[in-house]
């Protein structure tokens, strides 16, 4: 009997030792939080996705604070919760120009041909692995749509083939842009008209054989350009946005009609 006491006795010792050293090594390494990251975190949409480039919201919250990101760090959250932690930090409102995302292939089934059948996990990714490519051109889009299955906003959909973006509801994450294998998804400014739907580098012959509406990078739109706002480049046609001033020149001489409206603004 006196063992089991003495037992206990050691091991109620033990126990108050370890909570004694616990409290102490607590106090010791203990670092404040600063209340405005705890605020801003409340603030962010906690999705966790890293569309920022931190680990979380946490880390992005801690970096806000820190001063190693700014207020609209947070793409999903966007303007309304840049607000918001600018009025947590005390800071101005960050001008900044809101990004859509948009799928550079308008290669829908009208104007390209299928020259395999695929039978496999219905991904994009998977389907790059494989090496197959159901379309003759083999830079466009795959169609199984990975893009919109890591979409938050549930922003795009495929039709034909072909990812399509819904500018109204696309916060400008990026995470599409991420996910797509072909590379094929850019962020551009909100509301901007003129796009190149195409990114085949192939030359114009190669192109018109596989779709009707590929950039055969011809230039006609880089000479039509007044603002110097067209490039081609690797065979294609790309838009400086910042110099882009929307007067349509580019589109309606582009004899592949490659130069649209932005999707979601037909």
């Amino acid at each position: 009997m006196s063992a089991i006491l003495i037992a206990a006795g050691v091991i109620g010792a033990v126990g108050i030792l370890v909570g004694i050293a616990l409290v102490y090594i607590g106090n010791k390494f203990h670092v404040d939080v600063d209340e405005r990251e705890t605020a801003i975190r409340e603030v962010l949409p906690g999705n966790n996705c890293g569309a920022c480039g931190y680990a979380g919201c946490d880390a992005v919250a801690a970096a806000i604070v820190a001063g190693e990101a700014s207020a609209a760090a947070c793409p999903v959250g966007g303007a309304a919760v840049a607000e918001k932690i600018n009025g947590i930090m005390g800071t101005n409102a960050e001008a900044s120009a809101r990004m859509v995302a948009f799928v550079k292939c308008n290669g829908s089934c009208d104007h390209t041909e299928t020259r395999s059948s695929y039978t496999g996990i219905n991904d994009c990714r998977a389907m790059a692995l494989s090496g197959l490519n159901p379309w003759k051109c083999g830079f466009g889009c795959l169609g199984f749509g990975s893009c919109a299955s890591v979409c938050p906003q549930n922003a795009i959909t495929v039709k034909d083939g072909v990812a399509l973006v819904d500018e109204e509801k696309c916060v400008g994450c990026g995470l599409c842009a991420k996910e797509c294998p072909k590379g094929l998804i850019e962020l551009i400014p909100y509301g901007q008209i003129r796009a190149v739907q195409c990114v085949n580098s192939d030359k114009g012959k190669d192109v018109k054989e596989v779709c009707d509406v590929g950039c055969i990078g011809c230039k006609i739109c880089m000479k039509q350009c007044e603002a110097g706002a067209i490039a081609v480049e690797n065979n294609i046609a790309h838009i400086d946005y910042s110099k882009c001033t929307d007067c349509g020149a580019c589109a309606a001489k582009c004899p592949r009609k490659t130069i649209r409206k932005g999707q979601g603004q037909d």
